[in-house]
């Protein structure tokens, strides 16, 4: 006859079973929370997200695209209050293919973008079939945009050609965009500039902080080899001296200083 520990086991096997069928075989791992950080419809400005990306260098900026507005906004999400602020980036509402300064330009569409190090964005363009750069001076194209119809030509950006369905991804390691062409069924690679993968450079600050840091370093230095070597003073003929011509240096001169006590002023005048 089967002990009640066998049938306990077999009882809690079939309530886990029953549970994981009943959630379609979903493991759900507790420890984490949902919260809304923008609301579209109640910001200062009424945006449809589509996707966002953090801007570097690393900040409480954001890049937020309406592809249904075909259009960029800057979003401030800061993680200790709820004052978040949006700001147009590039676009105005209106599809359109129009390069030039940020507030002009048009896009038609687009279906994902990417950003480098100095918070250049890229844009799929999907219906241009174009791959475009927004800065701070402006939007250029820098592949494809010259067909009409979609194409899978590869070759130099400006005769490149995309399907109007595709995404791109910044890989930096590469120096590179990889695209996933979908409508062609295709992984394409666009090629950057070496600026654009780049981190920027530090602040003129901490350049100055290490540069006075370091200084001030070699004059401590300077300051506690004099005091160690001062017993030790030699002429710079580098001959040994008796003693009585080492006492000479410590004895005062006219202004009541000794030859070492003068060289440490000098020392520390010039750190």
């Amino acid at each position: 006859m089967a002990s009640p520990v066998f049938f306990s086991v077999i009882f809690l096997m079939f309530v886990l079973f029953h549970q994981i069928t009943a959630q379609g075989g979903v493991v759900f791992e507790d420890g984490y929370t949902v919260s809304t950080v923008l609301d579209g419809d109640k910001s200062n400005v009424k945006v449809n997200p589509h996707s966002i990306l953090h801007q570097s260098p690393p900040s409480d900026m954001f890049v937020l695209l309406d592809s249904v507005a075909s259009t960029f906004y800057t979003v401030s999400l800061p993680t200790t209050s709820n004052d978040t602020v949006i700001k147009s980036l590039a676009g105005n509402g209106k599809p359109g293919f129009i390069d030039g300064d940020l507030a002009s330009a048009r896009f038609n569409k687009p279906r994902s973008f990417a950003v480098d190090f100095n918070g250049n964005v890229y844009v799929a363009d999907m219906l241009n079939r174009a791959v475009r750069k927004i800065t701070k001076t402006g939007v250029t194209t820098i592949a494809g945009g010259n067909s009409q119809n979609s194409g899978r030509t590869d070759g130099p950006a400006r005769d490149a050609s995309f399907s109007n369905n595709f995404e791109l991804t910044f890989i930096p390691q590469r120096c590179a965009l990889m695209v996933s062409d979908h409508g062609n069924r295709l992984v394409r690679q666009i090629n950057l500039k070496a600026a654009d993968c780049k981190r920027q450079s530090r602040s003129v600050l901490g350049t100055t902080s290490a540069w006075l840091l370091g200084l001030g370093l070699s004059c401590l230095l300077s300051l506690i080899l004099g005091f160690v070597i001062r017993p030790y003073v030699f002429p710079y003929t580098g001959r040994f001296r008796s003693p009585s011509l080492v006492q000479l240096d410590t004895m005062p001169n006219e202004s009541g200083e000794t030859n070492f006590d003068a060289l440490l002023r000098h020392q520390k005048r010039t750190c």
